[in-house]
């Protein structure tokens, strides 16, 4: 018994980035519909899922149908303040999905976390894009304020059970370190 495989025609695929400031109400209201189509996880309405980010990565055709979060801040690891990328909101319409995007918005987003002060890439989640792009688990215990709803919620700590991590520079996540956030998650 044969099996066919799906092939997806090429789509050009157009990447902009976007700092926060010059988002319009109508890239961001497209931005919303495709997290809304993504996520099971209530967004109402918003682009951003508790803290608005830097940039925006995403990809356009006729209309915004990917996007990832890029956040450019500092952390501290067990007392030393360390400067992050948080990379959050990734969003892929459903009908364009297996078709490369998220893949290469991802390797772009990591191009520019690079080329930053970064020392490494941090985001919550446990997809396999994110073990394709370099990313390992982590179970650090972190300290975040609580920002669901983007309403603040109160501070906790937490053992982690999606932080995932990636080196941008020549240094080692520590495992056991603990994590302060200075704020809210990405």
């Amino acid at each position: 018994m044969s099996q066919t495989k799906t092939v997806f025609p090429r789509l050009p695929l157009s990447i902009e980035v976007l700092p926060e400031f010059q988002l319009t109400a109508f890239d961001e209201a497209e931005i919303a519909d495709v997290i809304a189509a993504s996520f099971p996880t209530e967004y109402s309405g918003r682009s951003f899922f508790q803290q608005r980010p830097h940039l925006r990565v995403i990809w356009r055709k006729e209309r915004i149908l990917a996007h990832i979060a890029l956040f450019h801040r500092s952390i501290r690891i067990d007392g030393d303040l360390t400067v992050i990328a948080g990379v959050g909101d990734v969003a892929c319409h459903p009908d364009f999905r297996e078709l490369g995007i998220a893949t290469k918005l991802m390797d772009h987003s990591l191009a520019l976390a690079t080329q930053s002060q970064a020392q490494f890439a941090v985001l919550f989640g446990a997809r396999t894009l994110y073990d394709r792009a370099g990313f390992s688990p982590s179970k650090n215990t972190y300290t975040s304020v609580d920002m669901t709803g983007a309403k603040t919620q109160g501070i906790g700590t937490r053992k982690a059970n999606f932080l995932m991590v990636r080196p941008l520079k020549n240094r080692v996540w520590p495992e056991t370190a603990q994590i302060d956030f200075l704020g809210p998650l990405f």
